[in-house]
């Protein structure tokens, strides 16, 4: 069963910032690889960190709404945490859309 997803990834684009739509399509086939039905894809730009927590003080924000199999989420986290150009990963299970029924309308007597 698919569940519908959003991925926040923070890409550590340092030096390489002309590449950073090429890194982009390769996150996007790597995710349909896995099985992913890739919905929407947001680049958001670079972005300052409020605090260092690592070597580097900004990345390159990128927000990904999908739908896959809930087991495809462990895969995907094992699989981009050691991608070096994946600096950090945020996974969100969307809710689900429910189908308004239809308004009944009255009958003219």
């Amino acid at each position: 069963m698919n569940r519908h997803y959003e991925a926040l990834l923070v890409l550590n684009a340092q030096g390489k910032e002309d590449t950073v739509r090429d890194i982009i399509d390769r996150l996007e086939s790597d995710f349909q690889k896995e099985g992913a039905q890739i919905e929407q894809v947001q680049k958001m730009d670079k972005r300052q960190f409020s605090y260092m927590a690592g070597p580097l003080e900004s990345g390159y924000y990128v927000n990904l709404v999908f739908s896959a199999d809930p087991h495809l989420i462990g895969k995907l986290r094992a699989k981009f945490k050691l991608d070096p150009e994946v600096y950090r990963q945020n996974y969100q299970r969307l809710p689900e859309k429910k189908e308004k029924p239809a308004k009944k309308l009255a009958r003219a007597k």
